[in-house]
Formats: structure tokens, C-alpha cells, sequence
């Protein structure tokens, strides 16, 4: 802890200049100088205590961990929820059949198109679907994504419900 000190002015001697600078003598009545005398090697400087050993590994922590002053990770155990992005909606229903509306902005050969095909992954910004009957694969954007349906009862699982992710079928 930072302790504080009251400010105190401090007062300089007359005739200018720093307390720790040197008074120089009034011009004329200069001594003569001195030879300089050779220096003295230096010595190499000693550690103050050894070096601790590179093979310490720091603990595990997981993000968002609350640390004490003394550096020592405070474990909670915090359930782990995914958001409710389409994503991940879409993640918990892979292996089913959807139709996926798709919208093409100053597309001059279609505006709009419709996909069908069983969801093989989603991600952030794609969706891959495979068509059954040939087994092609194709990769739709999410930006081109306006809403999907499904013929059977998907799961979901919102944000903060306690529950086997997947428990809950919307019809």
C-alpha cells in the first residue's frame, strides 16, 4: 500500500540553481585540474536470489475466472449455455431434413431460391445441406438465409433453462 505525504514546498538557496549541483567558482580564480585517474573494472553483477526453474506450468483457467490479489484462480462452477443464435439452433438438429429460403439481392437470374436437403453442419456464417438422392453437398450462406422449416419437431434448448441441451422438441 501507497502511503501518503503531506506536500511540503521545497526552498532553494539563493543564487539559483539545484542544492545537488556543483557550485562553480567565480571566473579567475580557477584551480588548475587534476589528472584523472584510471578506472576500476567493473564487476559483474550477482543475481539476488536463483532463478526460478522454466519448466513451472501456470494452472488451467478458464475465461471470466475471478483471481485473488495473490494471483491464486477462484473455481466456479458455472453452468455453460450456448445463445440462442440461429446457429446453434440449427447445430441441435443436424441429421434432419430441411427447406432453407434463400434471398439473392441483384441476382438478374434468381431473386430468390429454395433448399432442400438433410443439414450435415452449421457455423456461424454457413449452413452445408446434402441432397439425399446424390449425395451433393452444397454450402449456403447465413447472410442469404431468411428462415428454414423442417417436417418433423426439432430440438431446442434456450439460454439459462437447466436441462440436457436437446430435451425439448418444438412442434
Amino acid at each position: 500500500m501507497i502511503s501518503q505525504q503531506a506536500y511540503r514546498p521545497v526552498s532553494y538557496p539563493a543564487g539559483g540553481g539545484f542544492p545537488e549541483w556543483p557550485r562553480l567558482a567565480p571566473v579567475g580564480t580557477m584551480q588548475p585540474m587534476q589528472p584523472m585517474q584510471p578506472m576500476q573494472p567493473m564487476q559483474p553483477m550477482q543475481p539476488k536470489q536463483p532463478l526460478q526453474p522454466m519448466n513451472s506450468i501456470p494452472p488451467q483457467v478458464n475465461s471470466g475466472s475471478a483471481m485473488t490479489p495473490t494471483g491464486t484462480v477462484v473455481q466456479t462452477q458455472t453452468p455453460q449455455y450456448e445463445q440462442s443464435y440461429i446457429e446453434n439452433i440449427l447445430r441441435l438438429n443436424l441429421g434432419k431434413t430441411g427447406t432453407f429460403y434463400m434471398t439473392y439481392e441483384n441476382n438478374r437470374e434468381w431473386n430468390a431460391k429454395i433448399f432442400k436437403g438433410i443439414l450435415e453442419a452449421a457455423g456461424r456464417d454457413h449452413i452445408i445441406i446434402s441432397d439425399p438422392s446424390t449425395g451433393r453437398r452444397t454450402v449456403l450462406l447465413m447472410v442469404n438465409l431468411d428462415y428454414a422449416t423442417f417436417d418433423e419437431p426439432l430440438l431446442y434448448q434456450y439460454p439459462g433453462v437447466i436441462g440436457n441441451p436437446g430435451s425439448s422438441p418444438v412442434r
